[in-house]
């Protein structure tokens, strides 16, 4: 248990077709938390997602790509993320940090050192309580979206996601601390008692969850 001075925040990573947004959405309503998600969680960041997603759009540079996330991310901390943290609100987030070192370091290659300076300083240093990776194999994620019109990510094809996958797999390999490995190849309700067992043996509960 918490002694509720400060929220805490809790970050759900995986590849595209994982089932990380409903195990967010599933986890922020048992504790009771602040639901969001990146990108476009703001109105400055929901612009971005256009530029960022849209495949109808000129193509970006990938070192352009990163910063518009990174661009995104300072948005989200400083009117949203940050603010309910300090207000002793609990904070569920469809992807934060870990997914820029993953798709943009691991899956675009960039370079990770870089990337994880450019992180810290879009965050000001705020770095998720725990991070929860719903790992899925890439092959099953991939049958596991919608068919027909794919964002610009979705639309990158197998080898790019597998590095997107290793990277996620590495990531939470290298700081067991922080990080924890959810088996998401279940059924929904399944993969969310893992993910509440989880959350609740690294962080208790919201006081009076």
């Amino acid at each position: 248990m918490t002694d509720g001075s400060r929220g805490r925040l809790i970050a759900l990573e995986g590849i595209d077709g994982c089932g990380k947004s409903t195990q967010a959405e599933m986890l922020a309503s048992r504790l009771g938390a602040l639901l969001t998600f990146e990108p476009g969680a703001t109105p400055l960041g929901g612009q971005l997602r256009g530029l960022l997603l849209e495949s109808g759009l000129p193509p970006l540079s990938d070192r352009a790509e990163a910063l518009l996330m990174a661009a995104d991310r300072a948005q989200h901390v400083a009117e949203v993320v940050a603010p309910a943290l300090d207000a002793g609100t609990w904070v569920v987030t469809d992807r934060f940090s870990g997914s820029t070192i993953a798709y943009q370091g691991y899956g675009r290659g960039l370079d990770l050192p870089e990337l994880a300076r450019l992180v810290d300083w879009a965050t000001a240093g705020l770095r998720p309580d725990l991070t929860v990776l719903i790992e899925v194999p890439a092959v099953l994620a991939a049958t596991r979206l919608p068919r027909g019109r794919s964002d610009r990510f979705e639309a990158l094809g197998a080898a790019f996601h597998q590095r997107v996958a290793d990277g996620f797999h590495r990531l939470a390999a290298d700081d067991p601390e922080t990080w924890t490995v959810v088996d998401g190849t279940g059924a929904a309700d399944a993969v969310s008692e893992s993910v509440w067992s989880a959350v609740r043996e690294r962080l208790g509960v919201p006081t009076g969850g």
